[in-house]
Formats: C-alpha cells, structure tokens, sequence
C-alpha cells in the first residue's frame, strides 16, 4: 500500500474507513447529511485502483448531475494523480449511457449518430403531437403531457401498455400522444433523455453479447445518491452487477425527494434483500451542523416511516466553525503522496473517459444538470 494512501485512511474516522477499505461484495453506505459522503466515494474509488491493484477501466462511479460527477473527478484526480494512477469513468447516469449506446445502440436498432431531445425539444414535439390530434385542452396541457410522458418511461411504461390500461379521458389522451411522440422520434432517429435509460437497458436485455462486454468491463460500480434512482436505473444496475456482485451504493431514505421524477425509495430500503450478504456501513458522524439542530432534526424525520436507523451526532460545539470542523468532508481532499491539496493545473481539462463532461455536442445534445 502506498504511504501516501495509509496517511490518507488515517485522515478518515472509523465509519468512513471502513467503508472505503471494504473488499469485495455488495456495501450499502447509509450517509446522514454532512457525513462525508463524497469524501467517502472518492477515497474508496482512490483505495480500490491504488491499493488493491484494480485497473481504472474496471470500475464505474456513477451520479445524478454534471456539477456532481465533475467535483467527483476532480477529488479523485486530485488522490491518484501523484501515484500516476489515471481515474475511472466517473459520469452521470445518462452520460454514461450515451457511451454505452453510440457503441452498441446499433444492435437494438438505434442509430450510431442518434440525436438526443432536451426539454425544450421535447415539449415543442408534444406541442405538434397533440395539435395534430387535436387533442390539446385547458386541462391536458403540453406540459402536462410531458410529465406523464416522462414519468411513463421511468416505470417503464410501454406505449402498449399506456394505451391498454389508460383510465379516463385524460390518461386516454396522454396515452395517445405518447404513441404519437414515439412514432415521430423514432421517424428522426432521436432520443430523449429517458431514453437514454431505456435503451441501455434493452440493450442490456436483448443482446446478451453486449451486456456480457459490460459486465467484463466494469467489475466495480459505485452509486451516489442512491435513494433517487428510478426503475430504469435500478434495472440498470441489477442487470451490470448480477453477477460479480462488487456493488457500492451510498444513500440515504431520509434525504429522497424525487418521488415525482419517478425516484423509488424502495431501491434503498429493499437493497439487503436485493444482493444478500450486504454489508452495511452508517456514516453518522456530522461535521456541519451543531447538536441541537441535529436533535431537532432527527426528531422529526423519526416520524418517517419508510427509512433506514441512523443517529447523527456531531462534536461539533455550538460557537466553532464550519471552517474548523469540515476536514472529514473537506471538498479538497489531501494526495496520496502528501496532505496539501491536489488541484489540476489551471487550463487542464479531465480526460473525456474520466468525467461527466464528456458528452455529444450540439444543440441537442445538452444532458440533464
């Protein structure tokens, strides 16, 4: 093991080290607010290549947003640079998807050059679905489609089954317009960001070749934030990982919010059952807040009743500062050749396999922040 990486596990507190030097196997992080979660991600990725010998190319980090993916890279350039290790593919979900899909997409008939809707593409073509079918009213709205639309595909709702089990005249409509949608994007040969997701798990459910590839490629994955992943990503992740198991989750039930863009919490609560033999590791250490705000606040969250236990606690005093009680989640983690922070030279860019910026170009090719 590098020295530089020793000193560095010795920077983290007991829960954090423990979830960054666990082997192989399933691991659920349960992370309270202001635990260090992502300090957590970029070591146990930094411990996995640098420590353990893995290839970076083995391993896929993956999370919701640009801003997220990129300060992740960055820390975790920032760990390997030193010990010349390169970082793995650390991306969003749909960038992600967007790799896997411009190499294998052509084999469920996507074509290598798709274009990919943003919202602003996709509601003007809701907005022409429904003027053709004359169907647009004061209580079916274009925008209103569009998130039904939307939540459709991230229950993996085919335009077969909207069509039979629609109730009423407004699901009869947006069932309609759905089908219309479909027809005319696969007509052009786009996709929207839904898409991204659904296509990626065809792929991987229909042509067992490619998700065999997969599987030998990333023999690691790590999810950040995993209490908002939906069905498309949660099918995603099951089918990568089914059989190496070697899969890092960190999440927290307490802190899902997006149940209305089709986040299922149960993916969280349910994952021991999911990959048996889970460890299960609680970051409870909170380096933000004070005690009594910690108390007021796991006071009323305990009403919750869908959630996992934890119980945060801070050595925080009430009068020290944020500055002086942040390292264990510092946004600069120290390298593993030394404690001072590694920051890329100004100008440099991270690799295109490394990062969540690394994307299609064009006008159409903006993904989801």
């Amino acid at each position: 093991m590098p020295a530089g990486l020793e000193r560095l596990l010795d920077d983290l507190n007991p829960a954090q080290r423990e979830a960054v030097t666990y082997g192989e196997g399933p691991l659920l992080v349960l992370a309270g607010a202001g635990s260090g979660k992502t300090r957590v991600i970029a070591y146990r990725i930094a411990w996995l290549t640098a420590s353990q010998g893995m290839s970076p190319r083995n391993l896929l980090a993956v999370t919701f947003t640009n801003k997220a993916a990129g300060e992740m890279a960055r820390r975790v350039e920032g760990l390997l640079r030193p010990v010349g290790v390169g970082a793995p593919l650390i991306a969003t979900f749909h960038s992600a998807c967007v790799r896997i899909l411009r190499q294998h997409g052509k084999h469920i008939g996507l074509p290598s050059h798709f274009t990919i809707y943003d919202e602003d593409d996709r509601l003007a073509l809701v907005k022409e679905c429904m003027k053709e079918g004359e169907l647009a009213e004061r209580s079916f709205t274009p925008s209103g489609a569009v998130h039904r639309i939307s939540y459709m595909k991230n229950q993996m709702i085919s335009v077969a089954d909207a069509l039979r089990d629609a109730r009423g005249p407004w699901e009869k409509k947006a069932a309609l317009v759905y089908s219309r949608y479909e027809k005319r994007m696969k007509e052009v040969g786009a996709v929207d960001f839904d898409d991204l997701l659904l296509c990626t798990v065809r792929l991987y459910e229909t042509v067992p070749e490619a998700l065999a590839w997969y599987r030998g490629l990333w023999r690691h994955m790590l999810v950040d934030e995993y209490q908002d992943t939906n069905r498309a990503q949660y099918k995603m992740i099951r089918l990568l990982t089914a059989e190496h198991r070697n899969i890092c989750v960190v999440g927290d039930p307490d802190q899902s919010i997006y149940k209305f863009r089709g986040a299922d919490i149960r993916n969280v609560l349910e994952f021991e059952q999911d990959y048996p033999g889970t460890k299960v590791v609680r970051l409870e250490q909170n380096y933000r807040s004070t005690q009594r705000i910690l108390s007021l606040a796991s006071a009323v969250i305990a009403h919750n009743v869908q959630r996992k236990d934890k119980t945060l606690w801070t050595e925080n005093a009430s009068t020290r500062s944020r500055r002086a009680t942040a390292s264990h989640c510092s946004p600069s983690p120290p390298s593993l050749r030394s404690t001072s922070a590694a920051r890329p030279p100004a100008g440099s860019r991270s690799s295109p396999g490394s990062s969540a910026s690394s994307r299609p170009t064009g006008p159409r090719s903006r993904l989801p922040r």
